[in-house]
């Protein structure tokens, strides 16, 4: 009850990419074709994943996952950005808000750690390949994407937690198009120090931890690739993880850049720039990514697409 006798703003308004009239329709065809694209691209690897048993191991079971959390995160932002740009109604309700910000944290933070479990995968199946059956068997797999997912919900509640117990009774101008963490901080009546610092360990922990593992399994993958005598199994063992170094670099290279910088480096307009790159452009990437560089899933998907073809003929 306090706390709504101190919170007058009941609503946000997200200016998102109104500094940009004349592109708004341009705009949403461009991120609408992205995200259609991604949409069915993830969709179809997940399939191809389920559909074909040889496939049925963990790597590409941490990757079905992994798409699939990147369906959700794309739809917990994308689809409200484009309603805005379509509509130009830009205002979501507080609870709107929150709820926005809470899973959009819950999927991004479990993606920083499903990636660090996939680099896990790769390390046991390079530097340990003999006890690869053992220590990466399917309940251990699920147990694993559990607990990313467990540790996340937690962070998530954490964050929101402290977010709602700051007085929002001033502006209510968000510079973004989708509610996120540090633009709804700013618009707090009172600033928290111990709010800003809680936040910024807990997506230190999630990001930095999540990171270190991944360099970590990297550095050993390494170090068993370069004791490898023929330079066909140095190419084979590192052409496994490629795919999966690509997108770390592109993930942790974003999110390390918005959630970890100091405050004093703040830019409305930059953040908008680099928030398309993690929200619209990498759930394309990702999938496209492990399809072109991996041949197993090229043609499992043929297979699966000429499945579905065939039977339409039939």
């Amino acid at each position: 009850m306090e706390r709504e006798n101190r919170t007058a703003v009941h609503e946000f308004i997200l200016v998102g990419f109104s500094s940009f009239p004349d592109l708004r329709i341009v705009l949403f065809i461009v991120f609408f074709l992205i995200y259609l694209t991604s949409l069915v691209a993830n969709i179809l690897l997940i399939a191809t994943i389920r559909l074909d048993c040889t496939l049925h191991i963990p790597m590409y079971f941490f990757l079905s996952v992994l798409s699939c959390s990147e369906i959700c995160y794309s739809f917990v932002v994308i689809p409200k950005m484009l309603a805005s740009l379509i509509t130009e109604r830009r205002t979501i309700s507080f609870r709107g808000c929150i709820s926005q910000m809470f899973f959009f944290n819950v999927f991004g933070g479990a993606n920083c750690m499903l990636l660090a479990m996939m680099s896990y995968d790769r390390y046991v199946a390079i530097c340990k390949p003999l006890h690869y059956p053992v220590l990466m068997k399917e309940s251990i797999c699920r147990q694993l994407v559990a607990s990313a997912y467990s540790t996340s919900f937690v962070g998530a509640v954490i964050e929101i937690g402290f977010i709602l117990k700051l007085p929002f009774c001033g502006p209510n101008r968000i510079c973004h198009f989708f509610c996120e963490l540090a633009p709804i901080l700013r618009l707090a009546c009172e600033k928290s120090s111990a709010a800003e610092i809680s936040i910024f360990i807990i997506c230190m922990v999630i990001i930095f931890c999540s990171f270190c593992l991944i360099l970590l399994s990297y550095a050993l993958i390494l170090h068993t690739i370069i004791r490898i005598p023929s330079a066909e199994g140095k190419h084979k063992a590192f052409s496994t993880c490629a795919s999966h170094i690509i997108v770390v670099v592109v993930h942790f290279g974003c999110a390390s850049v918005v959630y970890l910088r100091p405050r004093s480096m703040y830019s409305p307009d930059k953040d908008i720039f680099l928030s398309v790159s993690y929200t619209v452009l990498t759930p394309l990437l990702k999938p496209m990514l492990y399809s072109l560089r991996n041949k197993d899933v090229q043609i499992d998907l043929r297979n699966v697409l000429g499945r579905k073809v065939f039977k339409k003929a039939a």
